[in-house]
């Protein structure tokens, strides 16, 4: 899988203290270097939150909704969701996917460029008074 290059030196310190041993070793591990297995993960995911000042409401299934909704907003594509994220359907990888209101005003800032274009406009007329128009 592709990932970004600024966040190798993160993976290479965690992949020098944090993983099992060998090539097929888990990526992530218990307490005792041992698998990661439900009964101890709820109290390491606590102590992660608190350490990277993440809100206690957070679960870590929130997760997977950030990446869908962080890759959706980079372009990817539904298609690419699914084999990316590991959805077994397009229909999971909609469920995941979160609009939010940047992505609404970047949306109807292009189709108002379409607009304009279709139009021969140049110019982005003011938006009016009411809260629903204005940009964030």
């Amino acid at each position: 899988m592709a990932f970004p290059v600024e966040i190798v030196p993160d993976l290479t310190h965690h992949l020098e203290r944090h993983v099992g041993q060998g090539p097929d070793g888990n990526f992530f591990i218990g307490p005792r270097r041992g698998k990661l297995r439900r009964s101890n993960f709820r109290d390491d995911w606590t102590a992660a939150k608190v350490a990277a000042g993440i809100a206690a409401d957070v679960h870590f299934h929130d997760l997977r909704h950030t990446g869908n909704t962080l890759a959706s907003q980079n372009g990817a594509s539904t298609r690419e969701l699914t084999t990316r994220m590991g959805h077994s359907t397009t229909r999971a990888a909609l469920i995941y996917q979160h609009m939010t209101s940047q992505r609404d005003r970047a949306i109807a800032d292009r189709m108002g460029e379409a607009v304009r274009k279709a139009l021969g406009k140049e110019d982005s007329p003011a938006a009016s008074d009411t809260p629903v128009a204005q940009p964030e």
